[in-house]
């Protein structure tokens, strides 16, 4: 997979354009840190391309939200305990009168 900096981008960027369809995927840098990834994509592609970098940032999510429970110890919080946070907050909202989510 090709490196490009974001001042490479900006300098050549017919260049790229016209280099990603071979390439099919470049990661942009800035100061030689990863910033994003320009995918080559159709008309024919783009939805279908745009689904998996969704299901990717939701897979990424839930990893992140399973990491940070681990580390708060929150991953051991038995099924019971969570149904009876739910309804004290779902109380606690009937009472103030804010509307469900």
């Amino acid at each position: 997979m090709k490196l490009l900096s974001v001042r490479d981008l900006r300098s050549n960027l017919s260049d790229v354009w016209k280099g990603l369809a071979a390439e099919r995927e470049m990661v942009v840098t800035s100061n030689g840190r990863p910033v994003a990834i320009l995918s080559a994509v159709t008309e024919d592609t783009l939805e279908e391309t745009l689904a998996a970098f969704r299901r990717l940032r939701a897979v990424a999510a839930v990893s992140e939200m399973q990491r940070q429970s681990v580390q708060q110890g929150t991953d051991a919080i038995a099924s019971a305990e969570i149904d009876a946070e739910i309804a004290a907050v779902r109380r606690a909202r009937r009472q103030r009168g804010d509307s469900p989510r």
